[in-house]
Formats: C-alpha cells, structure tokens, sequence
C-alpha cells in the first residue's frame, strides 16, 4: 500500500466522521438519508482501496444503493423533520460514551493494517489460499470460502435474508384500514412516476438493461473476479426499483407480480437445500458438491454455480417485496 493510498484513507475516514456528526445534527430526514446513502459510498471506497473488492461492491449495491431507495420510501410514512428531542438525553449520550471508549481501546489490541503476523493471516486463511486452487480451481478465494468452504454460513444468510423479507412484509405488507395507498414515485413525481419528464425517462430505459447485463455479469463471473448472488440480487432489485420510479410502480408490479416475487424469496432457500440433499443421495456429505461430478473440481463449479444463482433470486425477491411494501403504504 503506497503513501498516497495511506492518506487517501485518511481523508476519507475523517469525511466519514463529517458526514456521520452531519447525519446526527441534521433535522431534515431527507438529507439524513442522503447523507447516509454517501456514508456507505465512502465506506465502499475505503473498502476498495484495501483490496475488499467483493465487500466494497457489496456496500456500494446495498448501503449507497438500495438502502437509500427504501429510506426514501420510508420518508412516505413519516414527517418530514425529526420530532422534537425527548427526555433522557444525558442518558443516552453517557451510553454512546462509554460504548465508544470501549470500542477504541479495543482497537489498541489489533494487529496494524498488512500486519503479515496477524492472526487472520497465520490461521485459516493461509489453507483456504493453498487449497482452494486444488480442491475448487477459482480464482475467486472470496466466492471459495463464503459457497464452498463455509457453505453452512452463506446457508445461513439466505435463510437471513428470506426472514427478513417475512418479518418486513408481516409489518408492511398491508396498509392500515382507511390509509390511501401511495406510490414512492407520488413522493418524487407524481402517481406515474416520471413518465412526463423525458430526460430521466431516456437516460432511465437505457441503463436498465446494462444494468441487468452487469447484474449478469456479477452473478455467472462470481468465481472469477468479485460478485455473487447477493451483490447480483441488489443490482437486479435496483433495476426494477429505477424502473418503477420512471413508469410508475404499477408498471413495475405488472412486470413482476407478487406472487412471482414471494415465489423468488422462497426460491433461494429451497434450491441451498436441495442441493445440500442431492449431495447426500450420492453419497456425499450435506453441501459437499465434489460429488456432483464425476471430477470434483467439476462438481465444485456446478454446486457453487447452483446455490450462487438460488441466492441472488431470494435476494431479488426480497428487497423488491420490501419496496413494493413501502410503495403500498400511505403517506402521513
């Protein structure tokens, strides 16, 4: 790492502590969502500069991406500024103290940043670096680890992320009674979104489909270079969310019906396990997919392959459930 990259991080941790005192003085929750959507964008950069690619468009897609889109559709449901301060401010500024001291004098105990001699770099890491190129054969250590290695974990996150989406859509899901329903796009430009101004309506059609060709792109080359189903599941959900705010999201929900996108959700989940179970019935263990193949670098390829695209159509599901749901909401 050169000296210009050191500095680089700095100046961007010290925007990062700006925009976050920002975010907290800050009465206006438009500009606090704004202000976050930049937060995350800075964190995918520092991400980036050191060598956190698969994480950095990872916090691109979903914290500068994503997030903010549902924040602003969250902004439907609530008042424009920030209510009035409550009591017991002492008391939770005396929390935050004390959590922050704590914090920091944790950090006097980490190994410095490149530290060869850290733990991370003399425990497993070192195996999954050697092993991988013999027991998987991709370049990608990250999509390694995360769809193979600790299959069991990423099982996990997609069972996460389809909870998640049931949790939201419990509480979202249904207007209360008498609430007239109201589109984000009302928000920003009216019921049918932005078909009336021409500008973003071109610029709009022609990125979504390179949008949707770079979600490809991020999906199928995973295993090659940074992506994955999540990172393609975001891109994917941002296409559909950047095209309702254009034609309206009645628009968007003929594209995609509920039904359609509850079947997405539960989709990722099924496949992760039946995959698990066809490794079983072929003598395997539970999501050892070297028996997928007769050779199991092969099999290796076409389990990774399988759970990756069964992951990035939950995550697609989900986060436009959880848009549709916001969408669904009146405003107050």
């Amino acid at each position: 790492m050169t000296v210009f990259t050191v500095f680089f991080i700095i100046f961007l941790l010290t925007l990062m502590v700006i925009t976050a005192l920002a975010i907290v003085q800050t009465k206006n929750l438009f500009a606090a969502a704004m202000l976050s959507g930049i937060f995350s964008l800075m964190s995918a950069m520092i991400f980036f500069l050191l060598d956190a690619a698969d994480v950095a468009l990872t916090e691109a897609a979903v914290g500068a991406g994503i997030s903010t889109v549902l924040f602003l559709g969250a902004l439907a449901l609530t008042a424009e500024n920030e209510r009035a301060g409550t009591a017991g401010r002492a008391a939770a500024l005396a929390v935050v103290t004390v959590i922050t001291a704590v914090l920091v004098y944790a950090t006097f105990d980490m190994p410095r940043l490149g530290d060869p001699n850290a733990p991370a770099q003399l425990h497993v890491a070192p195996w999954y670096l050697e092993k991988t190129p013999e027991y998987i054969d991709v370049p990608n250590v990250v999509t390694a680890v995360l769809a193979s290695f600790r299959g069991y974990d990423t099982l996990g996150e997609t069972f996460v992320v389809f909870t998640a989406g049931i949790g939201v859509l419990f509480l979202l899901g249904k207007a209360p009674v008498g609430q007239p329903k109201v589109s984000p796009a009302m928000t920003f430009a009216g019921k049918t979104g932005l078909r009336h101004y021409q500008i973003p309506r071109v610029v709009g059609r022609l990125l979504i489909p390179f949008i949707l060709l770079f979600a490809l792109y991020v999906q199928f080359h995973g295993d090659y270079s940074p992506g994955g189903g999540f990172q393609a599941g975001v891109i994917v959900a941002a296409s559909v969310v950047l095209y309702a705010l254009l034609e309206g999201e009645e628009q968007a929900r003929q594209a995609l019906p509920a039904w359609l996108l509850r079947l997405m959700a539960a989709t990722g989940p099924l496949i992760y396990g039946f995959t698990g179970v066809a490794c079983m019935l072929l003598g395997g263990n539970f999501l050892d997919y070297s028996v997928l193949a007769h050779d199991p670098v092969h099999g290796q390829h076409y389990g990774i392959l399988v759970i990756e695209a069964g992951v990035g159509v939950t995550v697609t599901g989900v986060l436009i459930s959880i848009f549709h749901s916001f969408a669904a909401r009146g405003a107050k």
